[in-house]
């Protein structure tokens, strides 16, 4: 029965295929047969479904034994590579034979000059014949060398070619042995009609995973989320019903359970015991179908529509897409979504001047968007490119897009002492710091300085005399120190602060920097 692929759901790390035919039965029992599947597919995932005057009695999955390969586009690169592998034997052939015929020229020169070399000392010739028959070994000397050169030519070219038919053949041969996996499906009729099988099963070697574009303009986020489809099953996926699923089907669906924690003294290691695999049946989880959800109006591009089920989320892209099994991947757009931003500034100056642009978003869309690479734009200027988190809905995240040069920022080291106390021969390092914070940018910015003061570890070196000005919107017990400011346009704003370090006689800290 033939059965093309009418529609694929991928998951994360596999994917679902379904093939739908039509077969004529009469009354009674038949045997309807879907070959060329892959190997690779798990035989506890097939499903078998219908309409039609007829019964489902029973489905086998089988091996099936071919001399070649069923897979017509890789039959034709493998013929495409036979034919010029023969080439090649066929301009070896044609090189030995004028290697021959060069040998031959040169054998008979070096014989003829020695004859005529003779016959001109004895006067028994001419030199004129010599000079004509040296010109014409000569001559097909030359012309033979030049058709071994443009021989050499032709054969690097087909060599060439071959080269990347095998090439071709080795990306899209893996896991494309002739040998495939047959469905069989035992049907009972009673009565003579049409009957529609589709046949369903799941393959490894196949998955998504998400890239995103994001663009801030103004205090909005646009956020693109595309899907990339990677596939090497052993079968090319045709322009079909393709959704994305966040669902994970797994070969194993339990809870795991928490052995005792015991707490003992070090004891002789036991012999070790030969493991044993657990293999438990794949048992696919298939996204139940909810409601969809029309797409936003300010829409630039066509995005894929979204069904919610308990525990996932299934895709389905606006356009069909072929996806054949060579590894590659094909991008198709998920989602575009708009999101409220709120845009400020941080700068760590003790690291470095730059200041960096972030944007705390809530995800108010419905999406869970899963981990990926983003690329990042303001307007329309890429400025880099970032790992985004797993983001649920209603979560709160903060994104940095990338560095901001209009604000401009400047840490100084303003004074630096070191002395011994009147009492005990204590002594005491003491430093103050200045940060000049500068927005040269159109519009108000927000800017966040996170600097840091030390921590003692030792009761032998006690920081004191701390002096913040102004005074920071935060401090952390492990001396991290936050200031917020809010420069207008072209204004400047300075932080200060200092502190004294009294280090015990005779002791030597590490640690300390200026």
């Amino acid at each position: 029965m033939e059965a093309p692929i009418v529609a694929v759901t991928v998951y994360p790390g596999q994917a679902r295929v379904t093939r739908r035919g039509r077969v004529a039965v009469e009354p009674g029992e038949h045997r309807a047969r879907v070959g060329g599947l892959p190997l690779g597919l798990h035989p506890d995932s097939v499903r078998v479904s219908g309409r039609g005057p007829a019964t489902v009695l029973g489905v086998d999955v089988r091996h099936e034994h071919n001399a070649r390969t069923p897979d017509g586009a890789l039959a034709e690169l493998e013929a495409g590579r036979d034919a010029l592998r023969a080439r090649l034997h066929e301009l070896g052939d044609q090189d030995t034979v004028l290697g021959a015929r060069v040998d031959l020229l040169t054998a008979l020169g070096t014989r003829t000059g020695s004859t005529f070399a003779q016959a001109l000392a004895k006067g028994e010739t001419e030199p004129a014949r010599v000079a004509e028959v040296g010109d014409a070994l000569a001559g097909q000397l030359t012309a033979v060398l030049r058709e071994r050169r443009a021989l050499t030519e032709t054969r690097q070219r087909v060599q060439a070619e071959h080269d990347e038919a095998q090439r071709r053949i080795a990306d899209r041969g893996r896991e494309r042995a002739p040998d495939r996996r047959v469905v069989e499906v035992e049907l009972g009729a009673d009565q003579a009609g049409e009957v529609e099988l589709e046949v369903s099963y799941l393959v490894d070697a196949a998955g998504w995973e998400s890239r995103y574009d994001v663009r801030l303009t103004g205090g909005t986020l646009r956020l693109t989320w595309y899907g990339l489809v990677t596939q090497h099953s052993g079968e090319d996926w045709p322009e079909c019903e393709l959704r994305l699923s966040t669902a994970r089907p797994a070969t194993t669906v339990e809870v795991p359970e928490l052995a005792p924690w015991y707490l003992d003294v070090p004891r002789p290691p036991a012999p070790r015991m030969a493991a044993q695999a657990n293999y438990g049946a794949a048992m696919p989880m298939a996204a139940a179908p909810g409601g969809a959800v029309p797409a936003p109006k300010a829409m630039t591009e066509a995005v894929a529509a979204v069904e919610h089920s308990t525990a996932s989320t299934t895709y389905r892209p606006s356009r069909p897409v072929a996806v054949p099994s060579d590894g590659g991947a094909h991008r198709t757009t998920v989602a575009a979504v708009d999101l409220p931003a709120a845009v400020d500034h941080v700068t760590v100056p003790l690291r470095g001047p730059e200041a960096y642009l972030r944007a705390t978003v809530v995800n108010t869309s419905e999406h869970a968007l899963r981990p990926g690479r983003a690329s990042i734009f303001h307007d329309s200027e890429f400025v880099g490119v970032t790992d985004l988190a797993p983001w649920a809905p209603g979560e709160e995240i903060e994104l940095t897009l990338g560095i901001d040069d209009r604000v401009r920022v400047e840490r100084e080291l303003v004074r630096r002492a070191a002395g011994k106390a009147v009492m005990g021969g204590t002594r005491r390092q003491e430093v103050s710091y200045r940060i000049r914070v500068g927005n040269y940018g159109p519009h108000p910015a927000r800017v966040t300085v996170i600097d840091q003061l030390p921590v003692s570890r030792v009761e032998s070196a006690v920081v004191r005399d701390v002096a913040l000005h102004p005074q920071p919107a935060e401090t952390t017990e492990l001396g991290e120190v936050t200031w917020r400011m809010e420069l207008p346009p072209g204004q400047t704003g300075e932080i200060s602060f200092g502190f004294r370090v009294d280090i015990a006689k005779g002791v030597t800290i590490t640690g300390w920097r200026d």
